[in-house]
């Protein structure tokens, strides 16, 4: 009899621990800031690719991984790069990470930084090495640890352009690495502008070149057997300016904000920084998370700038703001009752007649920033 009772009560507590199993994310004790753990990390082609992290032979996705993972927890800070479109580093805390409405939740590090000899006296200055990655956000719904729940797009300043291009595709296709390569003959820097071929879904084709400062193979030689790389997400539209106009300076302008990459780490306006409450899901509704687990960063640009080669976004790292103890407002979003989206501050709605929407419409179909929104 007490041999039965012992056993249940073991089988009760049992039972217990693994409910609490999913739980441990939330309530771990003396929370790190920084990120613990990168999940999967698979860049598009691209001319930093082998190299950040660096790859040796016999290295597998596995090796690669925990070598992003190195580059990025306890504040290590040293880059990775996410190569061209699409490619992408999906990490997490070793908690879940807060949503304090109005309030900025967590920064991501990259390696932007402004142009400090712009020949255009005229151009803006915000706009040097620019390379915008879109975030991806998501809560561990089902408790098993794993970034396998719905994921949501922080929508940044973008988001409503009608320049965006939503359920964009793209797929890059494997190069003979022996091929006769097609220099460019007036332009020394490029030796071989066929060299990884891409198309996508919007009937266009063209190629990542290779340059003269990266010589190695700009495919991620651990993906063994893939002769094919699909990626799909968001296209930003292009943010690069030939200055010189001659091809031998190049600026990339910054988007406003909510872009990984976009404007440097330590900008006074918090530009590096991301609020959960931007949280969309994939027909653009908002959703209100009270916290998230993992975090998707990828390239939201397909665009070459001559001798610079591809825009690839390079991530270095990230905190949890709240823990960090740093208290930063966010004054890019306003509300607005549209159906209960947050809308870029400046930005209106108007019906497809042309009328502008009241705050109290709630339903119906919108133009908002010149793209088609069902509400």
């Amino acid at each position: 009899m007490r041999t039965t009772i012992l056993k249940n009560y073991l089988q009760k507590i049992l039972i217990m621990a693994l409910a609490c199993v999913g739980m441990t994310r939330v309530l771990a004790q003396n929370p790190s800031p920084y990120i613990n753990r990168v999940y999967e990390f698979r860049p598009a082609p691209g001319q930093f690719v082998n190299k950040l992290p660096l790859y040796n032979e016999g290295d597998s996705e596995e090796t690669i991984r925990q070598k992003a993972e190195d580059a990025l927890t306890d504040n290590a800070q040293r880059l990775i790069s996410l190569g061209g479109w699409g490619g992408y580093v999906v990490f997490g805390f070793d908690h879940t990470v807060e949503n304090r409405s109005g309030y900025m939740d967590m920064k991501i590090l990259g390696n932007a930084f402004y142009a400090n000899a712009n020949p255009n006296v005229d151009a803006p200055a915000e706009g040097g090495s620019s390379e915008p990655g879109i975030v991806m956000v998501s809560k561990d719904v089902n408790g098993n640890g794993l970034p396998d729940d719905e994921w949501y797009e922080l929508a940044g300043s973008e988001y409503y352009s009608a320049l965006t291009k939503h359920n964009y595709e793209l797929t890059y296709y494997q190069p003979d690495e022996n091929k006769v390569r097609t220099p460019n003959n007036e332009y020394a820097f490029l030796n071989d502008t066929t060299y990884v071929r891409w198309t996508d879904n919007y009937s266009e084709q063209g190629y990542v070149s290779r340059n003269t400062f990266h010589d190695q193979s700009y495919w991620p030689q651990w993906l063994v057997g893939d002769s094919l790389l699909v990626f799909r997400g968001a296209r930003l539209a292009d943010n690069y300016v030939d200055e010189s106009g001659v091809g031998n300076y190049y600026v990339q302008y910054c988007y406003a904000w909510g872009y990984v990459d976009n404007h440097p780490n330590e900008d006074p306006k918090n530009r590096s920084c991301f609020n959960i409450d931007w949280a969309v899901d994939s027909l653009g509704n908002h959703v209100v998370l009270d916290g998230i687990d993992f975090v998707k960063v990828y390239n939201g640009m397909n665009q070459y700038c001559g001798w610079l080669g591809e825009t690839s976004t390079e991530v270095a790292g990230a905190t949890d703001l709240h823990v960090a103890g740093i208290e930063a407002v966010d004054t890019f979003y306003t509300p607005s009752a549209i159906g209960g989206v947050r809308l870029p501050e400046g930005q209106e709605a108007y019906t497809l007649s042309g009328m502008k929407v009241g705050n109290r419409l709630k339903h119906g179909i919108y133009v908002v920033g010149g793209r088609k929104v069902v509400r």
